[in-house]
């Protein structure tokens, strides 16, 4: 009987692999013992006895199928449950026990707490580098709303949090815990955004995120991006479009002794001459790559913007976890399609500096 249930075991995983299990690829090619050290400082001050914890890199990974899937812990705790693909991809037998949804949020919280979560998107980072992915092309610089549940305050309360940047003190304790004064509403095209911001630095070559920053979602573009370049790059272009125009967020960028190609922008009496245009269509060209990388973030969680947490922290956790996510889709694909380019080999485009 035990050797009837094996095989039909096989037959289904070979049946996944041909389905296209991308999970299994992921698996495969992604070192997820570089990450183990900096995990196991979660569980440094763990009291001894009792159950011991479930190991570190696995609950990583749930933490990634979340960003992939873009689950609640109560979704993941199901799907992990009942979904044979993300049992291999965790390697979890029938007989294994599965992380309840508590535990994935205690994982996350502890990540919080001790700051790891930012190391282990550069850990991979050096993992990059060392692997022949360093950043090239030059630096695109961008941001994209991450949208969380909308908060349904009156208008005074909502003008006490902005002033005071804390909760009302008429609100009690169960409501505070349920209300994210760290949000903001801002306004783009004629749609209003509530959430936070994610601006990001992303290699020209490769379209890895090399570095990001977590906003309200008010925060202007333009305001992160001192933080954002990085002059020790070896190509020195910084690709940006018109929200990062302004004769002193160019300077900036040439202080660092990098060379900026942001877009212009027209202003009323005072529009875009044809030769700015074709500037701009130009450094548009360069510039829209940026715009890949964040299609590819949506198609990954289902074309969702949201992610469902409460307080800048917590949602810098998930940012983070997100942006992680991608640069391990990204490798993937880079490296399965073959179109990876060592320092030594890559050809320069006749857009480089």
């Amino acid at each position: 009987m035990s050797q009837m249930r094996f095989f039909f075991v096989d037959k289904r995983d070979e049946r996944l692999e041909k389905l296209g299990y991308k999970l299994g690829i992921l698996q495969t090619l992604i070192p997820w013992e570089i990450f183990r050290k900096r995990l196991e400082r979660l569980y440094k001050d763990s009291p001894k006895g009792g159950r011991p914890p479930y190991d570190c890199v696995m609950m990583l990974k749930i933490l990634i199928l979340q960003s992939l899937y873009n689950l609640s812990d109560d979704q993941t705790e199901y799907q992990i449950t009942d979904s044979l693909s993300f049992q291999k991809f965790l390697e979890i037998g029938p007989e294994d026990s599965v992380p309840d949804a508590k535990t994935i949020w205690v994982f996350r919280e502890r990540l919080k707490k001790e700051g790891i979560y930012d190391s282990l998107f550069r850990e991979f980072n050096k993992y990059l580098e060392k692997q022949g992915y360093k950043a090239r092309g030059g630096q695109m610089i961008d941001a994209t709303f991450q949208e969380v549940p909308a908060q349904h305050n009156t208008r005074e309360e909502n003008e006490k949090i902005r002033k005071t940047e804390t909760a009302p003190e008429e609100w009690s304790e169960a409501k505070k815990a349920q209300k994210d004064i760290d949000a903001r509403w801002t306004k783009k095209r004629d749609r209003r955004y509530f959430g936070y911001k994610n601006h990001v630095n992303v290699d020209r070559r490769h379209k890895f995120i090399r570095d990001y920053r977590v906003t309200p979602a008010n925060v202007h573009d333009s305001r992160c991006l001192d933080d954002l370049l990085d002059e020790t790059v070896p190509d020195k272009g910084v690709w940006a479009d018109s929200a990062y125009s302004g004769e002193g967020l160019e300077a900036e960028v040439r202080c660092k002794g990098l060379i900026p190609h942001i877009c212009e922008k027209g202003y009323r009496g005072r529009p875009l001459t044809p030769a700015q245009k074709e500037s701009n269509r130009e450094k548009s060209r360069v510039r829209s790559r940026v715009e890949h990388v964040f299609g590819q973030m949506s198609k990954l969680s289902h074309e969702s913007r949201k992610i469902y947490t409460k307080g800048r922290y917590r949602a810098e956790v998930k940012i983070s976890l997100r942006n992680l996510a991608y640069n391990l889709w990204r490798f993937v694909t880079v490296h399965r399609t073959g179109r990876k380019l060592c320092t030594c080999q890559a050809k320069r485009s006749p857009h480089s500096p």
